[in-house]
């Protein structure tokens, strides 16, 4: 049986030790407040008041629990303070001799049973537990920031923590109602290792100049339902400790090229640009600390902005193809008042894209979010047809047929000598490269992507990919069309994944090579993406609703294109599609959904 962690000593009083101290005595746990001098102490009671009061504030927390709270908080300078408590976590900055030289003269000070905790997020809890003459009581017990909000709690054991410790300390973050996650002492753990690979790929991505800072976020935003672009979350987290973490994972974890910082991040750290505590990163904020963003030189984007100016003029539009995606993007034309065109191979085709566009602006009617009008003059502007050549006159026509490059070439080819001069041709394409869609026509200046986001209707992303031969009045154009389907268009190269997929899938693919490490278990992971970050699923379980022959697929075309090591597809991953575990769709993935 556990034994119960009564007193709690916590080291150092920055914004995530402050944190923790506002966790435990939230909870009823009487704590020791340590600081290394009187006014680093003071900061650290500033910080606890400050988000207490902000709590009662916001209605949040009553004054009488927060005096109460308080009055459990004992403040003190020095470590021998810690004499009797029963575990003491540590939360100074990433910096290992630092930490050592602390859990050193805890091993003096503290009680021969106290449990030693580092909260660090990256270093090793092994190399911090040898400073001590008890390794086997020393555990990582890593919160995330915010403390008194975030559930997650990353319990990280050596390989010589005692079981007992172990289990009282699971035992200790359910009663501070965290959801705990046990694992092993390995780089980042399981949110960092994860997470930090895809910020740092971000950086890359933003630093080539493939997509702007404020097209990278709201790809992420918009595509994933994420609660922070990724440019934006590294200003919050810091320059400074992001290149840290990162640094520490790529030596410790291999060396893998997806944790070698970005050459960028590491000279706006050398610049001081470090973020929101700076008042400026990626993007500059209103005062050092503060969330608002303010306008800067980088914004907005002065030639994209003239370019707008070049727009053609857009009035009727087809749509080719007559699976979900292609019938998603007709009803989103429709709607928004442009004169349509569907074609389809065969008249049964075009009969079952008509029902379900009419299935689909009745379940509007049904949610009050169109009116019966709307509906039947959106049905009104559609021409349902089997022929190419309805699109003589088209100012725009795109494509969303299979993704199998031949068959979308010997369209494009077609459409060619169809269509009139000065027409827009988009490929609905999600993974194939555009410029051999485009040179298949000899208007290359004229094509582009137009990569929707299923459900077409309901999600507002666009990806506005442009190959090296689009004129800038094309993609002008295309951001035009854009705006009139009140969507958000995203302007990037013609590169493997664009910006969501090619952001997206090396981390669900990280993910399964943790898994695959036996490093922890699908829930966990999930557990850690969904709590710890914010995250609306878990990898396993947005990669059994994507389909893992999809993940694949998109996993493979971006490794032959980067031909980097940390891009290979997981072996299991693999391994999972050959023996035709491949997700929802097949009723067996990472999870078994035959029952659901």
């Amino acid at each position: 049986m556990a034994r119960e962690l009564a007193s709690i000593g916590v080291v150092g009083l920055g914004t995530m030790g402050a944190g923790i101290v506002e966790v435990f005595a939230r909870n009823g746990v009487d704590v020791v407040a340590v600081e290394i001098s009187e006014d680093a102490l003071e900061r650290g009671r500033a910080n606890l008041t400050g988000s207490t009061d902000r709590a009662v504030a916001r209605g949040k927390l009553a004054a009488a629990d927060r005096d109460a709270l308080l009055s459990r908080v004992r403040f003190a300078v020095g470590l021998a303070a810690l004499d009797a408590v029963d575990l003491v976590i540590e939360a100074v900055p990433e910096r290992l001799d630092l930490k050592r030289r602390i859990f050193g003269e805890l091993d003096r000070v503290c009680k021969p049973d106290a449990v030693l905790a580092t909260n660090t997020s990256s270093l090793s809890v092994t190399e911090i537990s040898v400073a001590t003459a008890r390794p086997n009581q020393v555990i990582g017990i890593h919160f995330f920031n915010p403390a008194p909000v975030m559930k997650l709690v990353e319990i990280v054991r050596t390989v010589v923590t005692a079981p007992e410790v172990v289990a009282d300390v699971e035992a200790l973050c359910a009663r501070l109602g965290k959801v705990g996650v046990t694992i092993g002492d390995r780089a980042g753990f399981i949110a960092n290792a994860l997470l930090f690979g895809y910020l740092n790929h971000a950086a890359g991505m933003f630093e080539a100049r493939y997509a702007s800072r404020e097209d990278l976020d709201a790809a992420m935003k918009l595509g994933c339902c994420l609660p922070m672009g990724p440019l934006a979350l590294m200003d919050l987290i810091g320059l400074d400790t992001t290149y840290e973490i990162l640094d520490t994972m790529y030596r410790r974890g291999g060396r893998d090229r997806r944790h070698a910082p970005a050459p960028l991040i590491r000279q706006m750290v050398t610049a001081g640009l470090l973020g929101r505590k700076s008042g400026r990163g990626f993007y500059t904020y209103e005062r050092a600390g503060s969330p608002k963003v303010v306008p800067d030189d980088q914004t907005p984007p002065p030639a994209e902005a003239a370019a707008l100016d070049g727009a053609r003029a857009i009035a009727k539009v087809g749509v080719l193809g007559a699976g979900t995606m292609a019938t998603g993007i007709v009803e989103v034309f429709a709607r928004a008042g442009y004169e349509v065109v569907s074609v389809t191979r065969g008249p049964e085709r075009s009969a079952a894209v008509a029902a379900a566009v009419r299935t689909s602006l009745d379940k509007g009617v049904a949610r009050d979010r169109l009116t019966e009008a709307d509906r039947d003059a959106a049905l009104g502007r559609v021409t349902w047809s089997t022929a190419l050549e309805e699109l003589t006159d088209a100012d725009l026509v795109v494509e969303a047929v299979a993704e199998e490059l031949g068959v979308k070439q010997a369209l494009f080819a077609s459409l060619d000598e169809i269509c009139k001069p000065g027409v827009v041709l988009a490929t609905a394409t999600s993974s194939l490269p555009v410029i051999d869609i485009a040179m298949a026509t000899r208007r290359p200046a004229d094509v582009l992507g137009l990569h929707f986001f299923n459900p077409a209707p309901a999600m507002s992303l666009v990806e506005v990919v442009r190959t090296i031969r689009t004129s800038d009045e094309t993609v002008a154009t295309a951001r035009a069309v854009c705006a009139a389907l009140d969507k958000t268009a995203v302007v990037c190269a013609d590169r493997a994944g664009f910006v969501v997929n090619a952001l997206l899938f090396p981390y669900l693919n990280d993910a399964v090579k943790m898994l695959e490490a036996s490093y922890s278990t699908t829930d966990d992971i999930d557990h850690a993406m969904k709590l710890g970050c914010g995250y609306p699923m878990g990898p396993f379980e947005l990669l059994d609703v994507v389909g893992l022959d999809v993940a694949l697929a998109i996993q493979r075309e971006l490794y032959r294109e980067l031909r980097e090591p940390g891009f290979a597809p997981a072996p299991l991953l693999e391994h999972l599609v050959t023996a035709g575990y491949l997700g929802r769709k097949a009723g067996r993935g990472f999870r078994d959904h035959t029952a659901r």
